[in-house]
């Protein structure tokens, strides 16, 4: 017989004392696990603060505040541009920071950038420049049937083959407009000065050279004249400087353009909105731009104006604002005595009361570049001209002004698509006006 034993597990003996024991020790403990939780959920809201006070996450989205008189063409603009009265709707989780969409137009210029084919055009002036500008070929019809071109003026060291402006320059071109894009002088790094001198804040030579060499080449053509930050002043200086240059001129338009250099170097010196950090990237960016034509500029061998040294040089590798640059580089390409006086010169404030086209001017709020203060010159303008409108949404940055509905931009940005539908309505206007004139002119010769 085999007999098999399984012997049982006797259970451990255990102290009764020892569950009084353990809640004496739990009750001595310090709730530390609550208090970390606590702290845990302070850092996370103070971060969410953060966030939503960054981004700007709590303003509304708004049609643009509109500056006008009451007239016909605002009547007829306010009829024909419905981005006027709808609201601009930027990205939900960052297009309401000023911040954002002026680094992501810095950065990135435009998602998505198309590639319009052009041909560039050398202009030799009078002093030895060669200027040059892209010239690209409308795509489509024009919407009135008319041979209209657009000449544009892009912002400070810009050019034809930065992002924001092939992005417009093909959306132009589909709507049937010729482009004509000025290249700063100096600004394209594969094409060297042939004189001491290169862009400056407001000189209109080498936008005026374009212009010209349009109306000769398209005699028949109409001009939409168009300007994006720095080159929004250069345009509105370019118009008022005389009657001559407004002929066969539709309107104008200015983007982000920051109106007077004199007022704004106050507030480009203040930390304020990061300007003061604005103002340093802008400068250094200058900075290479100019050390990359110093041969050209300060060579031995170089006629240089009276008032350049070649102690302007060293002072240029130790600046850090724009200001700086102005003072001891840029004014004196043109011979100005001073500071105050190159930027009252230079300023289109002064020339603005001189333009009798249509002229909107365009300003985001939000724009860490261009301080409130500086809006009220356009503001004072609208109330007086019938010709003049000031549109200024509250988003959209300093030439930002994406589109999109959550997180991911569109490529076409409201900046875009509002120009050319500006310059569409114009268009119309004027074809109206030639039309009931023409039929004014036929009634008269029947009576």
């Amino acid at each position: 017989m085999c007999f098999c034993h399984v012997a049982r597990s006797t259970p451990p003996q255990t102290c009764p004392l020892l569950p009084q024991i353990k809640m004496n020790a739990m009750m001595d403990t310090p709730e530390l696990p609550a208090v970390f939780d606590g702290v845990k959920l302070a850092a996370v809201a103070a971060v969410l603060y953060v966030i939503v006070r960054c981004l700007n996450l709590k303003s509304p989205t708004a049609p643009p505040d509109l500056y006008f008189q009451d007239s016909g063409l605002s009547r007829f603009l306010l009829k024909s541009c419905p981005l006027l009265t709808k609201e601009y709707i930027p990205p939900l989780i960052w297009g309401k920071s000023g911040h954002i969409q002026t680094a992501l137009y810095g950065k990135m210029g435009r998602v998505r950038s198309p590639h319009p084919y052009g041909h560039r055009k050398f202009i030799t002036m009078s002093d030895g420049a060669t200027s040059t500008f892209d010239l690209f070929e409308p795509l489509a019809e024009h919407c009135v049937g008319d041979d209209v071109t657009m000449v544009i003026c892009p912002g400070i060291a810009n050019h034809s083959e930065k992002q924001y402006i092939r992005t417009f320059v093909d959306y132009a071109q589909k709507n049937g407009y010729r482009c004509a894009v000025l290249n700063h002088l100096g600004a394209l790094p594969n094409i060297e000065l042939t004189s001491p001198r290169m862009f400056t804040y407001g000189c209109t030579w080498e936008f005026g050279a374009m212009v010209n060499y349009i109306r000769k080449t398209y005699p028949l053509t109409q001009l939409v004249v168009v300007g994006f930050s720095l080159g929004g002043n250069i345009v509105c200086k370019y118009l008022g400087e005389t009657q001559a240059n407004q002929e066969k001129v539709l309107c104008c338009v200015s983007v982000c353009q920051g109106y007077s250099a004199l007022r704004a170097q106050e507030t480009f010196m203040q930390w304020d909105q990061c300007r003061r950090f604005y103002n340093f990237l802008m400068a250094d960016n200058m900075k290479k731009i100019i050390l990359s034509h110093r041969h050209a500029l300060f060579g031995d061998h170089v006629k240089k104006p009276q008032s350049l040294e070649d102690t302007d040089l060293s002072r240029l590798y130790t600046a850090t604002s724009l200001t700086q640059i102005d003072d001891n580089v840029m004014r004196k390409f043109h011979g100005y005595n001073s500071l105050q006086e190159y930027y009252e010169e230079e300023s289109c404030m002064r020339y603005l009361h001189r333009i009798y086209v249509p002229l909107m001017l365009v300003n985001a709020a939000d724009d860490p570049l261009v301080h409130e203060s500086l809006l009220t010159i356009p503001k004072s303008l609208s109330e007086k001209r019938e010709n003049v409108m000031f549109v200024l949404p509250l988003h959209g940055g300093h030439l930002g002004f994406f589109e999109g509905s959550v997180l991911f931009p569109k490529p076409l940005t409201w900046m875009d698509k509002l120009v050319v539908e500006y310059a569409n309505a114009i268009c119309q206007w004027e074809r109206n006006k030639s039309q009931c004139s023409d039929t004014e002119q036929v009634e008269a010769e029947l009576e």
